[in-house]
């Protein structure tokens, strides 16, 4: 009788802890879904980030990074043309730390802000937020998320100003 008991303690220790390894999963994904990929290089830093935040390049999709670098002179509303190295060198970096999985599904949007993704994390914020002066505009992520630059846009460190 010992025996069996022993065996029925096995299996539910092995049984909790086939469940706690598949809650881990899905908690790795849900961090997974507001904390992008770090990835630097010092020319999109430098070239995206003097008009705006250089965002994360897991934001959009390949291919939607590819319209963007083809519309440069028509870079909503500016002409941000660069020169055809750094064009080429920054296009190769978006490219290849694009976004994977769920968030790559090219739904043709060029603005981040129009992304699938961007509408489903931010479908509880109130229209009054991005009227807010001190936001402006749904573009503006460091508004509200402190790791913006660094592609953390954990729910936890959301602050929307008043």
């Amino acid at each position: 009788m010992n025996r069996v008991i022993q065996i029925r303690m096995s299996d539910a220790v092995v049984w909790a802890v086939s469940l706690l390894f598949a809650f881990g999963l899905l908690l790795n994904e849900a961090v997974a879904e507001t904390r992008l990929p770090a990835a630097a290089n010092d020319k999109w830093k430098a070239e995206c980030g003097s008009c705006h935040i250089a965002y994360a390049p897991a934001l959009l999709p390949a291919a939607a990074w590819r319209r963007v670098m083809a519309g440069l002179d028509r870079h909503f509303g500016t002409d941000a043309s660069l020169d055809a190295a750094s064009a080429a060198e920054i296009g190769a970096f978006l490219e290849r730390n694009a976004a994977s999985g769920k968030r790559a599904a090219d739904t043709g949007a060029l603005r981040i802000t129009e992304s699938r993704w961007f509408l489903r994390q931010h479908d509880e914020v109130r229209a009054s937020a991005w009227k807010n002066p001190k936001v402006r505009t749904a573009a503006n992520c460091s508004a509200c998320h402190s790791g913006a630059e660094r592609g953390d846009f954990d729910e936890d460190h959301v602050r929307i100003p008043r």
